[in-house]
């Protein structure tokens, strides 16, 4: 992905971030390393699985991975939901700014929402996997991809999960590990789950 297609989205960000803490300013000069670059990991999952048509991220917080990814992907219909109303303004804000009619910024507690079931729901920075699933599971479709952005923890979370990911028809099928382009070699992890 080439950092100049990002370039209006970062400026309209930071425009938001100013106003309302997206980010922390701190991390603003990491905006693309940190946390676009790590958003659109998932698409070593899109060219390994599934491009989806629906996509529905969860406690999306200042859009990441919504956001780049609808950026990156404008035939994905991405939906991004979180509880705190300040953040969904931003992303909405971001949304008509750069005229991404493929983002659906929604404004609600994840247990709420009962619109309609997604190929892929994904979460980062959220909730342990034991939470995730039970958040995730009503949301996808039969057959559809759970996907959770997740560092060195992964195997801890993982053991104390296995009975709610049983017990919500998870499997886990893959885990791709990649590295941000940061000084300190952050190492992070996608876990990838099927609902059978």
């Amino acid at each position: 992905m080439d950092r100049n297609n990002f370039e209006p989205y970062m400026k309209v960000f930071l425009e938001e971030n100013s106003k309302i803490n997206l980010i922390s300013k701190n991390e603003e000069k990491y905006l693309y390393e940190k946390h676009i670059t790590d958003s659109l990991a998932i698409s070593t999952f899109f060219d390994k699985y599934i491009v989806p048509e629906t996509l529905l991220d969860i406690g999306t917080g200042g859009g990441f991975p919504a956001v780049p990814v609808a950026v990156a992907y404008p035939d994905i219909q991405v939906w991004a939901i979180d509880s705190i109303a300040k953040k969904i303004r931003a992303i909405e804000n971001i949304k008509q700014k750069l005229d991404l009619e493929n983002l659906y910024p929604v404004c609600s507690r994840i247990e709420n929402f009962k619109e309609k079931t997604f190929d892929v729901v994904t979460s980062r920075a959220l909730a342990s996997l034991d939470k995730l699933f039970l958040y995730a599971a009503p949301l996808l479709k039969d057959g559809g991809y759970f996907v959770a952005y997740k560092s060195r923890l992964l195997e801890d979370e993982l053991k104390s999960a296995q009975k709610i990911m049983k017990k919500n028809g998870f499997v886990q099928v893959d885990t791709i590990e990649y590295t941000l382009p940061t000084a300190e070699n952050h190492v992070r992890r996608l876990a990838i789950f099927k609902k059978n």
